[in-house]
């Protein structure tokens, strides 16, 4: 299943308007059912869990802890489950506002790996007024994990029985479906248990939860990508505990839950409109690749046109004979995920470019690891899957993928296939009892400010129009540029309203538009420790 650089589960790592009104209050009254919240919430009777921070290594500058909360939520007195948990406290000079809590997306993403890994893209004052806290959601990395395997052994062999990036001809297709419909039957047989609770809403009542343990009474919140749905869900769970949420690289509810009638019978990111959000950006890459020289973009042929073409030859004589383990399909999953951070467009033009000459590329760096106790925790495609095809509905049948695939290839060629397949493993897989399918317009106490990316390979722009439109009080923020998520390609306009939003309550205009602080090809080599958050959905990978 494909998204994004850095993946948690199925994606492989690589690297004003108004002012936010006063607290709410947190009186409470006597109803038959029992104590509410004063703006009708039921006060929750799990008790909050402690947290116990110490540094997660000697010398680090990011604290860490470990969270129980209940299995079922609706059966708190059953089994618990742990929650790893990462904080970075405000580093001052200015008073401390609170905590706010990230999701880097995926679903999958661990947060308490990628949190440390991006830190610094944080806005500065963010990181002075705020602690930053993220966590590692139920099923992922270092929390209680989904695992389907019995050793690492078995993993990798599950893993090599199926084709890289995405399967080409009926052969590689039978032998996809196969994998992943036995991945369903070790999942069933090892914990069903905890795959019937890993839920976008089980997440969310977490995430409640861990506000509780840190003493806010309302929730500071940045969710990127697969991010952005927890996010919503928490808002519409919990309405009158949001102080300021951004939802950056936003997944559209309704996609999201397929209730979009016309769409019904497409996967979740076909639907999303992956396939052509990213065909539409790729293509941009070739364009401006191919409007520089080879020095800023090893694989320009010169022109826009020439370079396009030069692609389109790469592929199909890829198609014909791989170079070393360089298929088809992995040079194309390569590609779309490459997309993601704009700092890597000229690596990835590199690799093309080695490609084209018939020599297999050097493998990508690994960011260095950042310093968390384990960083490099088991990310098995079973745990973005459980959250994934647990939520949110894909054909049950996967005789329908290829002719899916065809359909999405005549409206985003390469990319079509590629987002096609990304859901193939959900065919064999249970609905969540806990799915959350709305409403999503329940009145915030507070507003909520979306921001979407133009040309964005993973979440196409309509999607964050669409959250801003079906949230009940949401401003829309444009951040016209290339990549996934505007915290991971950055834009210092875009930074400064959410400083201003998250510090002072203070939205951006309505209809303004930011831009990326550095264009495709003149970006420098990140300098270490950037990874891609959770994109959209952190599904499959090269």
């Amino acid at each position: 299943m494909p998204a994004h650089p850095v993946r948690g589960s199925m994606v492989v790592r690589r690297r004003h308007a108004a002012v936010v009104a006063a607290v709410m209050s947190c009186s409470t009254v006597l109803t038959a059912q029992g104590p509410v919240e004063a703006d009708g919430a039921s006060i929750p009777s799990v008790p909050a869990p402690q947290l116990e921070w110490r540094p997660c290594v000697p010398g680090s500058p990011f604290d860490c802890a470990t969270a129980r909360v209940p299995l079922d939520h609706a059966a708190s007195g059953g089994r618990s489950v742990d929650l790893a948990v990462v904080r970075r406290k405000a580093t001052g000079p200015g008073k401390r506002v609170g905590t706010l809590f990230f999701n880097p997306g995926g679903p999958g993403g661990p947060g308490t790996v990628q949190m440390p890994q991006n830190y610094a893209f944080f806005p500065r004052e963010v990181r002075e007024r705020f602690d930053i806290v993220s966590w590692d959601p139920r099923g992922i990395g270092n929390s209680t994990a989904v695992n389907c395997f019995t050793s690492p052994r078995e993993a990798a062999d599950w893993n090599a029985s199926k084709a890289v990036g995405f399967p080409v001809g009926e052969k590689e297709q039978k032998a996809f479906t196969a994998a992943y419909a036995d991945l369903v039957r070790r999942c069933e047989k090892k914990d069903p248990e905890l795959l019937r609770h890993v839920s976008t809403a089980d997440t969310a009542r977490d995430l409640d939860l861990l506000r509780r343990s840190v003493g806010e009474p309302q929730l500071n919140y940045y969710g990127i990508s697969y991010g952005t749905i927890l996010g919503a869900t928490y808002a519409n769970l919990f309405p009158g505990k949001v102080r300021a949420m951004t939802l950056d690289s936003n997944i559209g509810p309704r996609a999201w839950t397929n209730d979009a009638s016309d769409d019904a019978r497409l996967t979740t990111f076909l639907r999303v409109g992956s396939d052509r959000s990213a065909a539409a950006t790729l293509d941009r890459f070739l364009d401006l690749c191919g409007s520089t020289t080879t020095a800023r973009c090893a694989f320009s042929a010169g022109t826009p046109r020439a370079t396009r073409d030069k692609f389109d030859r790469l592929t199909e004589r890829l198609r014909k004979e791989p170079v070393d383990t360089w298929t088809y399909a992995r040079t194309v999953a390569d590609a779309v995920n490459s997309l993601y951070l704009v700092s890597g467009w000229a690596d990835l033009a590199g690799r093309l470019q080695e490609l084209w000459r018939g020599r297999a590329p050097e493998p990508a760096a690994f960011p260095p690891p950042p310093p968390v106790p384990d960083p490099d925790p088991y990310l098995g495609e079973e745990q973005a899957a459980a959250v994934l095809c647990g939520d949110s509905p894909d054909p049950r049948d996967p005789g329908v993928y290829p002719l899916l695939e065809e359909a999405a290839a005549a409206r985003a060629g390469d990319a079509g296939r590629f987002w096609t397949w990304a859901t193939a493993g959900c065919t064999g897989w249970p609905a969540s009892p806990d799915r959350y399918t709305g409403p999503w317009d329940e009145r915030t106490a507070n507003p909520v400010l979306v921001v979407g990316t133009t040309y964005d390979p993973s979440t196409a722009y309509p999607n964050s129009r669409a959250m801003a439109e079906e949230l009940a009080d949401a401003r829309l923020l444009t951040n016209e540029g290339y990549g996934h998520t505007a915290l991971l390609n950055p834009s210092t306009c875009v930074q400064d309203h959410e400083s201003r939003y998250f510090v002072d309550g203070v939205l951006p205009p309505a209809g303004t538009t930011c831009r990326q602080d550095t264009p495709p090809f003149t970006a420098p080599k990140p300098s270490g420790g950037v990874a891609a958050g959770g994109g959209a959905l952190a599904v499959g990978r090269s």
